[in-house]
């Protein structure tokens, strides 16, 4: 379904974000990138959707390499959820989520907001799926708390039943208990539609409670690709170093949660 092939980035700096990434994911996963700050994740992402410009490798998607020609018709196929929601704040939530339908709707239609009814009424299932009341359509994004602007974001992703979602650090602004309330219904939604998920995460404990698989990047290389259970102290200090992977949660409970799995 997604196929990386000795992918490599560079920048003009010489940073290098990405080094030979070759792996592939299969249809339906949910598959974690998981690594610290700087290990490529986000750079492996943006290459998927033509954001990044990959220095040498190949990215496919349904069989499709990403380039100039095939990128208007593979992102109607990928949806992406950010870190920082990347919501319009003046804009209610069923705008926000209808903005998940522009690649699909001719330009003037969109600027003037008229979308087709099937496209409103579809915008509002998905809102209410990921459980905002009627009551929220109208609310601007910039007054919802940030769980409820995720969840608008995940509701946009789904707008045109893609078939790979893109998630790049969802809930790295969330607190534990919003984070793992955004990645189970994340991994619902998608596993409900056959979606592929590929998601970047820095915290160990979530990628190993969502993650049918993990994919570990450390300094822009692959040094782990498998089950959550076979995470280990080496592969750990591989793409962590001496930093601690696990982030303490904010009510002071411990939430070392390596070997629970989320259904």
């Amino acid at each position: 379904m997604l196929r990386f092939d000795r992918l490599a980035m560079s920048y003009p700096d010489g940073t290098r974000a990405l080094a030979s990434v070759s792996f592939a994911v299969p249809k339906g996963q949910f598959c974690v990138v998981l690594g610290a700050s700087g290990a490529g994740k986000s750079t492996l992402l943006r290459t998927v959707n033509g954001l990044a410009t990959p220095t040498a490798g190949t990215v496919e998607v349904e069989g499709l390499e990403v380039g100039a020609k095939t990128l208007p018709a593979l992102r109607r196929r990928i949806g992406m959820i950010h870190q920082q929601f990347n919501l319009t704040p003046r804009l209610t939530v069923a705008a926000n989520v209808l903005c998940g339908a522009l690649p699909a709707v001719p330009t003037w239609r969109a600027l003037l907001g008229l979308f087709p009814p099937a496209l409103q009424q579809r915008a509002c299932e998905l809102i209410a799926e990921v459980g905002l009341g009627e009551e929220h359509l109208s609310r601007r994004a910039s007054d919802l708390s940030g769980g409820q602007q995720q969840r608008v974001a995940i509701a946009r992703a789904f707008m045109l039943d893609p078939a790979l979602i893109l998630a790049d650090e969802p809930v790295a602004s969330l607190d534990p208990r919003i984070s793992r309330e955004v990645l189970t219904l994340l991994k619902r939604q998608a596993r409900e539609r056959g979606a592929t998920v590929l998601c970047s995460l820095h915290q160990v404990e979530l990628a190993a409670a969502f993650a049918d698989r993990i994919v570990a990047l450390g300094q822009g290389r692959v040094v782990f690709d498998g089950p959550p259970e076979a995470l280990d102290p080496a592969v750990l200090s591989a793409v962590y170093g001496s930093a601690s992977p696990i982030h303490e949660p904010r009510d002071g409970r411990s939430d070392v949660v390596i070997l629970q799995r989320a259904v």
